[in-house]
């Protein structure tokens, strides 16, 4: 079963995602802000991070930075989950190694586990 881990510290959005997800045969690991996130990357081996950029703690460019610096889970491919929608944002996430940026309100919830599903592949 493939594991993923979701950086976001909105619990609603977590809960959802977290039961679509299973539906989907996937395991869910939750993160609320980017300290735990980066820890559970480095002992959770997810197989996939689904990342939010603004997060207590740790934002999630410098969690990103992070993951990607590390040799133990620079290869994890990271999707970014967020709201900011500025050009420089995203240049910036991908710059840094996402493989995707997704801005929360143009994507659905199906589409957003069908971009899971392909990093995956």
């Amino acid at each position: 079963m493939k594991k993923i881990l979701f950086i976001e510290d909105e619990s609603a959005l977590q809960q959802t995602f977290g039961d679509v997800l299973k539906q989907e045969g996937y395991q869910m690991i939750g993160a609320l802000d980017g300290e735990v996130g980066l820890k559970l990357a480095k002992s959770g081996k997810p197989d996939l991070i689904l990342l939010d950029l603004i997060l207590p703690k740790i934002d999630g460019f410098e969690v990103l930075k992070k993951i990607k610096a590390d040799p133990e889970t620079k290869d994890i491919p990271v999707i970014v989950l967020t709201n900011l929608e500025e050009s420089e944002d995203v240049q910036r996430a991908i710059d840094l190694g996402a493989k995707n940026y997704l801005v929360k309100a143009n994507y659905s919830l199906r589409e957003v586990v069908e971009k899971i599903k392909k990093a995956l592949q």
